[in-house]
């Protein structure tokens, strides 16, 4: 599908979520960032909303759950509407069953890494993918800055999604703006959830546009 950008609700406001998913009609996916202050020192929202969401918008929802016992939530929230559903592997007990229950139930299965998690372990569960999210913040709130420090992490993800010749999208969450993305893109990411620089620009359309062109061009995918 080429670069694909998806703008972070964490960034809009709450009280307007349908007016929010509105004013990013250029993007690809509506990214969803559900906590539960357990697993993340933070507490958003959970499946009523996503749910309520998913009634509002023609948007596709990418729900990237950062809560303890995934195994046991996430598919529920295909259920509640949402297309994409990621879980955080150093939270799930078993991915790969967790993983074959939310493809199974219609929506795309993806894998989330913490910045200082490897890759690597987890390369012979890949191909139950569709996607794998590496954060490049420490997960739980957003507008931090960008940690250049997961890039080789990033190369080394597309390396072993060409090694085995699967069709698995890599995203990037955490300081995703104009300044970064195209490193991101160069190392091999082709997803990409951006919060305040969507949502604090002038015209959120107009820097969903501008991030998608700086990628595309930086993308050797």
């Amino acid at each position: 599908m080429g670069i694909q950008i998806a703008p972070s609700i964490l960034s809009a406001d709450f009280a307007r979520l349908a007016d929010e998913a509105r004013a990013v009609s250029h993007a690809d996916w509506l990214h969803v960032d559900v906590m539960d202050n357990h697993f993340v020192p933070n507490l958003t929202l959970g499946m009523p909303v996503v749910e309520s969401l998913a009634k509002a918008t023609d948007q596709p929802l990418d729900c990237h759950l950062m809560i303890e016992d995934p195994d046991r939530w996430a598919p529920g929230y295909v259920e509640a509407g949402a297309s994409s559903v990621t879980f955080h592997v150093e939270a799930c007990r078993a991915p790969i069953r967790t993983a074959r229950e939310i493809r199974a139930k219609g929506a795309r299965a993806s894998m989330a890494l913490r910045p200082a998690t490897p890759i690597e372990p987890y390369e012979d569960i890949l191909a139950e993918l569709d996607m794998v999210l590496i954060m490049t913040v420490e997960p739980g709130f957003g507008g931090q800055k960008f940690l250049d420090v997961c890039l080789p992490k990033i190369r080394r993800t597309r390396e072993l999604v060409a090694k085995h010749g699967l069709d698995i999208w890599i995203q990037i969450d955490g300081g995703v703006s104009a300044e970064t993305i195209e490193r991101c893109a160069d190392a091999g990411a082709d997803v990409f959830v951006a919060g305040s620089a969507v949502y604090q620009a002038d015209d959120p359309n107009v820097m969903i546009d501008k991030l998608r062109d700086l990628a595309t061009n930086a993308s050797k995918l």
